[in-house]
């Protein structure tokens, strides 16, 4: 195995947010707390441990208890379960949809990085006691993101009717799911470990929850993970207050409305708030909380409550309120004594618009941390891409990019036209020195004859560019094969190959080889040669 550390920026698939943060922009500054190094976790612990109460530790790890009541659990998770009862127990979290089998690579990538930076501050910070969380979004409702998987170029989809979270839909027609995955595994050692982690997952348990809780627990309980569902009526007791506050006040909607007015200064703005971020939750449903002529109305439903009477109901039935994207951040913050959340670039980007609000409700807000990004590059193909004279750096390039480059450096013919087009730039700078001594007619002729002379150049490189290409087709489609093959779709495979396909291949080593490569404080993007 080999690693290999590269620049996010260089990569050219991080958002222009993503590289100010991890330069310390002056420009994001007002928008994040303390910074994912060690002195700023020094900070946050120091937050949060004046922060959290000891009463919320122990409804936390009752709920979690209940969670896991018939889970088969390793000791590292139950040691850490009976540590987050100590008031210098901390959690690092990470969050991830309910996705199909885990979805998309990068859902491996959240969790290993969430354990080792537990493994990374329990040496810096010896006197604390630090636990990985994964927060499964079971109240999500967006069914359509989540409903499959690819495998080896194929869309492997679960068919059925949407409605309500997610976390609480039947597992009960995933049988003919199960065979159609199974009929492309064949029968290696590794397929039938997949095989029977996904059946005994959603074959073996009643909802989507408690499958992904055993995949998750399956693949990552020996180190330790916790695995956290919101939709628990304990835990909701605690935001209770909060659920309230938003109802009478709509106190996140006015704070970060104000963040999003300074952030769209300068960034796209990825989530905006409602006048009221809850719903309402219900067996099948899960619809907006809407004030209107004096009365809350659920969305889509004849449901309607009076100021007093939800209120009321909050109390009656917490779990029945659900927070949306703008609030389920606070929602976490507030039950658990959490230092940190580790997410991809797009959950980044809408955390950034909530730090004013945290700061309202008087709740310490986490330090953010980019989450490892991997590619992973075979040894046949680490061996193409030396034969190329491609760098792991070049890989990423756009495609129309890099092959310019290669066939540039591969041809007979050297010209430099960027060179050509600085000389004849600096040919015009003194025509225009001679220009500004007439009328404003002749400047204007000479700025006309400038743009076209080096819009003739660059159509010259382009027809150069593109003869090169067909006379070097062999070296072209060797390029492009290679580069197709390793990021599908002109994309980072980890948004769309699911980690099954290296299972087959790695087996467990394939977790192993991850996690030994993977530094979250690095700030890096990894690229893993097997």
């Amino acid at each position: 195995m080999k690693v290999t550390q590269i620049p996010f920026q260089k990569t050219g698939f991080f958002s222009k947010i993503m590289h100010h943060y991890l330069e310390k922009n002056e420009n994001i500054k007002p928008f994040y707390n303390n910074f994912p190094d060690i002195s700023g976790f020094h900070n946050q612990i120091e937050e949060k441990q004046k922060s959290f109460r000891l009463q919320s530790r122990f409804t936390l790890v009752d709920a979690l208890n209940n969670q896991y009541s018939a889970v088969k659990t390793s000791e590292k998770t139950k040691e850490n379960l009976d540590l987050l009862k100590l008031q210098n127990t901390f959690t690092i979290t990470t969050g991830h949809q309910l996705n199909l089998f885990t979805g998309p690579l990068y859902f491996l990538y959240k969790i290993i990085s969430t354990i080792n930076l537990c493994e990374e501050l329990s040496e810096k910070f010896p006197e604390q006691n630090f636990v990985p969380i994964y927060w499964m979004a079971t109240e999500d409702h967006d069914f359509d993101e989540i409903n499959y998987f690819n495998f080896d170029g194929k869309k492997v989809s679960w068919n059925r009717k949407d409605g309500g979270a997610v976390g609480r839909f039947s597992t009960d027609d995933l049988k003919d799911v199960f065979e159609v995955f199974s009929s492309h595994l064949g029968n290696s050692k590794n397929a039938k470990y997949l095989k029977n982690l996904f059946s005994e997952a959603y074959l073996k348990h009643s909802n989507l929850a408690e499958a992904t809780r055993f995949i998750a627990n399956n693949l990552f309980g020996e180190f330790g993970l916790v695995i956290i569902d919101g939709d628990d009526e304990k835990l909701k007791e605690l935001f209770n207050p909060f659920v309230k506050q938003e109802l009478e006040n709509n106190i996140s909607f006015t704070e970060v409305s104000k963040s999003i007015l300074e952030l769209e200064k300068n960034y796209k703005i990825q989530v905006n708030p409602r006048e009221i971020n809850l719903f309402y939750l219900g067996d099948n449903f899960r619809e907006r909380i809407i004030y209107e002529n004096n009365v809350y109305k659920v969305n889509n439903t004849d449901i309607v409550f009076t100021k007093a009477e939800i209120l009321a109901e909050v109390d009656k039935k917490p779990k029945d309120f659900s927070p949306n994207v703008i609030m389920r951040p606070l929602y976490q913050e507030v039950i658990l004594p959490n230092l940190c959340y580790i997410g991809g670039g797009g959950e980044m980007a809408y955390w950034f618009e909530l730090k004013a609000y945290f700061e309202k409700v008087n709740i310490p807000f986490p330090i953010l941390l980019l989450r490892n990004s991997v590619q992973v590059v075979s040894e046949k193909q680490a061996g193409k891409l030396k034969k190329l004279n491609i760098s792991l750096e070049e890989l990423f390039l756009n495609q129309y990019n890099l092959l310019s480059k290669k066939v540039i450096e591969n041809s007979e013919i050297k010209t430099n036209f960027k060179e050509k087009i600085q000389f004849l730039k600096n040919q015009f700078a003194d025509l225009k020195d001679v220009a500004k001594k007439t009328d404003i007619s002749f400047v204007n002729a000479v700025n006309a004859q400038e743009r076209k002379q080096i819009k003739g150049l660059e159509n010259l490189e382009k027809r150069l560019l593109k003869a090169e290409k067909k006379r070097q087709k062999d070296l072209v489609d060797r390029i492009v094969e290679l580069q197709n093959k390793i990021l599908p779709n002109q994309s980072l495979e980890e948004r769309q190959r699911n980690f099954s396909e290296y299972y087959l291949e790695y087996g467990e080593s394939f977790i192993k080889v991850l996690k030994g490569a993977l530094k979250p404080l690095q700030l890096e993007f990894t690229v893993v040669e097997l």
